[in-house]
């Protein structure tokens, strides 16, 4: 049986993808100053994305309140650290639990719900979350200031405090996370995530329980997206309610129509128009919804799969 021959695509994914990695290892070395500011928040953010991802490319479900989940991932790890003076690398497994938890809880009760309805309740829940944050739920949040003096991760006793360091531990975070999607793209369970969005009554009737695998994707889902709010918290020292609005979640929405559902490179290259080419034009950052905004609706006229679609599966 010969092979198909790979298409245009698939070549220019191949290279793209060395390129991809050599750049991370570079840019401390080649650019420094603020690029590595700009790119290592471009991994944390590309790991939110990829975990919105999860739920809306691949189990085919409208979730337009995942930031609530980057939240508490971050809020988790700010808390313990701060009030009860936990390292941070300690905090970082119980962020992720803390945040799938909350997944599940959430879902549970609305993973019935379609289309719409499902994306509406998932609004009510960011914006529940941000004023809970604000009011300083349970003393400890820290209200509208939110929480400061987030500490640095300790490694074998040495601080990683420099802006080199944390580049590197977000972009291995970044890897660790590329390497999941990977393997969940090729389990059981991705392709049960697949088969619920092609055709939710075909795949029930083969026997799929339509609400457990939907629940368990926001709880994959949610709890990467907690792993990126540790990684946010200490790349800024800080968390405020600010930085989980509901525009936060619309933005992760966008990236992943625009990207490309389901294409980890389209999600890839979906954050980096979001976060990296505005630095390019940082005269024109302050547009940059504005021109994400109309990318969207050319790219859902012209081209609904996304800029990058995900390959024909074999």
């Amino acid at each position: 049986m010969v092979a198909p021959r790979p298409t245009a695509l698939g070549r220019a994914r191949r290279a793209l993808g060395p390129a991809f990695w050599l750049l991370g290892l570079l840019v401390p070395v080649l650019l420094g100053g603020s690029w590595i500011s700009i790119l290592a928040i471009f991994a944390i953010y590309a790991i939110v994305a990829l975990s919105q991802d999860i739920v809306l490319g691949r189990a085919g479900m409208y979730d337009m309140g995942h930031a609530v989940y980057f939240g508490v991932g971050a809020y988790v790890t700010a808390i313990l650290n701060t009030r009860l003076g936990w390292p941070i690398f300690a905090t970082w497994p119980i962020a992720i639990v803390v945040a799938a938890l909350v997944g599940v809880v959430l879902s549970a009760g609305i993973v019935k719900l379609r289309g719409d309805y499902l994306l509406v309740a998932t609004i009510g829940f960011n914006i529940i979350f941000v004023l809970a944050l604000g009011n300083n739920v349970a003393d400890v949040t820290g209200g509208p200031d939110g929480i400061f003096g987030i500490g640095v991760p300790q490694l074998f006793g040495t601080a990683l405090s420099s802006q080199g360091a944390l580049f590197y531990l977000d972009w291995l975070a970044l890897a660790a996370v590329l390497l999941l999607m990977r393997n969940l793209e090729r389990s059981r369970i991705g392709r049960v995530f697949r088969y619920l969005k092609e055709d939710e009554l075909a795949a029930t009737t083969l026997g799929i329980d339509a609400r457990y695998y939907k629940i368990l994707a926001f709880a994959i889902g949610a709890g990467v997206a907690g792993a990126a709010g540790t990684l946010f918290a200490v790349q800024l020292a800080s968390v405020s309610p600010g930085s989980f609005v509901f525009t936060e979640s619309v933005t992760l929405f966008a990236i992943v129509l625009v990207g490309g559902q389901a294409s980890i490179p389209g999600v890839l290259l979906g954050t980096a128009l979001m976060f990296v080419v505005p630095q390019v034009f940082r005269g024109l950052a302050q547009y940059r919804y504005f021109a994400f905004g109309i990318a969207m609706i050319v790219v859902m006229v012209l081209r609904p799969q996304g800029i990058w679609p995900r390959g024909r599966a074999r």
